[in-house]
């Protein structure tokens, strides 16, 4: 753990306002604050000013990290939609609960019974719960948030792409009716447990983002004499695009570079709700992505700031996202973590925060809460598995190694971009020896160290035989033992 202000070059005197962690004495930690999960939909590790945004900025998303933690190692669990959410929800690994990939409009499982989400758990610490934007834990009524803790639900059920609409807004029945996209219904808006709209244009796209904000900060007003739990998937930067007119053209790096604007502004317009009800001081607000950008969408896609491809892939441009936290008064302003963290470690520390039970069944996350304090021996976790796919196993981390298994993936690296927002060409890559990098070094993964270090590829090989006993790979067909089944109806 680093302080922002020194790092930069500031120099004592920033050490004087923000004492070192080590130096101070453990913080006093409210045991019912408000709590507010912000989640970007495609965002990549460098799309905010901090971690090299360029052309458009970000001031309000900085400010949110000046005045609390940058988390500079933080993974999403996969780099894809619904196993992303699913993990951070419930602090398992996705495949361990039975959920893969994306769901679609016409699947028949979601998010199981059994399982407990961020939401149940703070409702039995008394907290209102809502959640505001995109859902993709499964359409189906029993799927849906309110059967799943939420006291409140608007919102998209799944992507903002899964709707019969090509991608430049002419409805695919007027152009191609042998396209895929002739299978998707309409898309619809959700109002608790029910219709009560549609996304039929993308007109309607580009009044997403301001009308979640609006319903969020109402959110906040509304339930500000209460604790409450705000979670807020936004459907940006998800393709299609879509903006709102006090913010088209607004930036130098096109479409995409004025959506980041509204999304900074959306984080602004939350913070001066909970400034303006008094709420600021006992509100941890947490922002993170759930996973990196879809490259093949070029100039309509996010960037990664240099690590190695992006979604849809185990890289780390896949699963390594940007996460800033901030409660004033637990979490040291100005302040930067370099330890291993992931979305399935929300859930734990929110329980340790609240002292809430953690659920009965077995969950992968860990209490990051001492890392959150400043404490600069903390190190909860050690080591983290990449899986993709329906259950298979491309990588597996400890502390800064990383050893990637034989796969083969989608790469974007020497490919020419999709441009305006279509999508471009892909290829795809076979690892067929393992490889072993570096992250301290070369967090890009482009130098295979494996051949310098037999004992360390030994070592990880060991850890990968453990995640496969417990959690399967469909590569090597072990089913595993630990793996629990997703709800399902007919």
């Amino acid at each position: 753990m680093i302080n922002i202000k020194s790092a930069l070059g500031f120099g004592t005197a920033a050490l004087a306002v923000f004492p070192a962690a080590s130096q101070k004495t453990a913080p006093f930690i409210p045991a019912t604050p408000n709590i507010i999960l912000i989640l970007m939909d495609d965002m990549g590790y460098g799309d905010i000013g901090r971690t090299g945004a360029n052309q458009y900025e970000t001031p309000n998303l900085d400010r949110l990290a000046s005045q609390g933690m940058q988390f500079t190692w933080y993974y999403c669990p996969q780099a894809v939609c619904s196993a992303s959410r699913a993990g951070l929800l419930t602090g398992c690994y996705p495949n361990r609960i039975g959920i893969a990939g994306a769901l679609m409009p016409w699947a028949t499982n979601g998010i199981h019974s059994g399982e407990t989400t961020i939401a149940e758990l703070l409702k039995t610490k008394g907290y209102h719960t809502g959640i505001i934007g995109k859902w993709h834990l499964g359409h189906h009524k029993v799927f849906l948030p309110l059967q799943h803790g939420f006291d409140e639900y608007y919102g998209i059920p799944y992507s903002n792409d899964m709707w019969p609409v090509d991608f430049d807004g002419v409805a695919i029945h007027l152009k191609d009716t042998t396209s895929s996209k002739m299978k998707y219904p309409v898309l619809p808006l959700v109002e608790g447990n029910e219709k009560a709209g549609e996304v039929r244009t993308l007109a309607d796209q580009d009044k997403l983002t301001t009308e979640y904000t609006e319903r969020a900060v109402r959110f906040i007003e509304n339930h500000r004499k209460e604790q409450f739990f705000l979670y807020f998937p936004q459907s940006m930067v998800h393709i299609p695009l879509g903006v709102s007119a006090k913010f088209r053209g607004k930036s130098k790096q096109g479409m995409y570079g004025d959506v980041m604007m509204e999304v900074d502004w959306s984080v602004g317009e939350i913070m001066k709700a909970l400034e303006r009800n008094g709420l600021e001081k006992n509100t941890l607000v947490i922002f993170t992505s759930d996973n990196g950008p879809w490259l093949n969408f070029g100039n309509h896609a996010g960037t990664t700031g240099g690590l190695r491809e992006g979604k849809g892939t185990s890289w780390e441009g896949g699963q390594r996202v940007p996460c800033i936290m901030r409660w004033p008064g637990v979490i040291p302003p100005g302040t930067v973590c370099n330890e291993l963290t992931s979305s399935i470690d929300i859930l734990p520390t929110l329980a340790a925060i609240t002292g809430a039970s953690l659920p009965l069944v077995k969950i992968d996350g860990v209490n990051i809460l001492p890392l959150m304090t400043g404490d600069n021996s903390a190190a909860p976790r050690h080591e983290f598995y990449y899986y993709y796919e329906q259950n298979s196993l491309e990588a597996v981390q400890r502390d800064y190694w990383k050893l990637v298994l034989p796969h083969r993936f989608r790469t974007y690296r020497g490919m020419k971009p999709g441009m305006d927002g279509w999508p471009g060409p892909t290829a795809t890559e076979t690892i067929k020896e393992v490889q072993l990098y570096d992250l301290r070094r070369d967090p890009g993964e482009w130098y295979d160290v494996a051949a310098f270090y037999p004992e360390k590829v030994k070592e990880l090989q060991a850890l990968a035989d453990e995640a496969r006993n417990d959690l399967g790979d469909n590569l090597t067909n072990n089913p595993g033992t630990g793996r629990r089944q997703a709800g399902s109806v007919k």
